[in-house]
């Protein structure tokens, strides 16, 4: 059975997971929308930007996130100067490295999602004078809300399953920043082998009832639009 460390680390992975995902869809909406529509020709660089977490090892973008945190860094320099702490080995750190880790799982879905709208139905909004934010929110969204589906399940999963940047980040403090992937570590470091199969099938199972949730309301809404 779970332990009190084990449901501390459950808590602040979905704590984490919920409050990254929630940021990546308010960061990454606009920035996929404008990828999906603009013609700038360097854009590219913008994309290889948001998709290097995918290609990158996850202990080189954690090194670089726990310089840039750190009391001597700019952002964690920053904050002390401004009256707070150094933002490496806290539950803050861990959600600016979250989303820096997870970006690319939820832009490209919703960037994905708003190529495949096109323009007919924006400029049919267009002629019934409906202005440009008119026509992002009831024209653009409720046709891309399976890109949404998707983006907001696999930035949560994925953050649930970070490891390398969770800790190179936030250390493995319990009750402040140790999350579910690293208990497990513990866990099979220790030769509780028990204790890491609870967490483990725990995971699994939980990643996989959330896969099958996406690729089931993705069929059915697939479904609808061609009916």
């Amino acid at each position: 059975m779970l332990n009190e460390h084990d449901l501390s680390a459950l808590f602040i992975t979905l704590k984490l997971a919920g409050l990254s995902t929630l940021l990546l869809l308010i960061i990454g909406t606009p920035i996929a929308w404008w990828l999906a529509r603009s013609q700038w020709r360097f854009k590219f660089l913008l994309e290889a930007i948001i998709a290097l977490p995918l290609v990158l090892p996850p202990t080189v973008l954690g090194f670089y996130l726990l310089i840039a945190l750190g009391p001597n860094g700019p952002v964690g320099g920053l904050s002390q100067w401004l009256g707070g702490q150094s933002l490496a080995f806290t539950f803050t750190g861990l959600v600016i490295g979250s989303v820096f880790y997870s970006m690319p799982f939820v832009i490209q879905p919703l960037q994905g999602a708003f190529s495949a709208i096109g323009k007919r139905p924006l400029e049919v909004a267009a002629t019934l004078r409906a202005g440009p934010v008119d026509r992002f929110f009831t024209v653009a969204v409720p046709l891309a809300q399976s890109g949404f589906l998707t983006a907001a399940v696999l930035g949560f999963a994925h953050t649930i399953g970070e490891f390398g940047v969770v800790l190179m980040i936030g250390g493995n403090i319990p009750g402040e920043t140790q999350v579910l992937s690293i208990a497990i570590y513990d866990h099979v470091e220790s030769m509780e082998y028990t204790q890491a199969h609870w967490l483990s099938a725990g995971l699994l199972l939980l990643s996989f009832i959330m896969l099958l949730g996406v690729y089931g309301l993705n069929r059915r809404f697939s479904a609808l639009v061609r009916n």
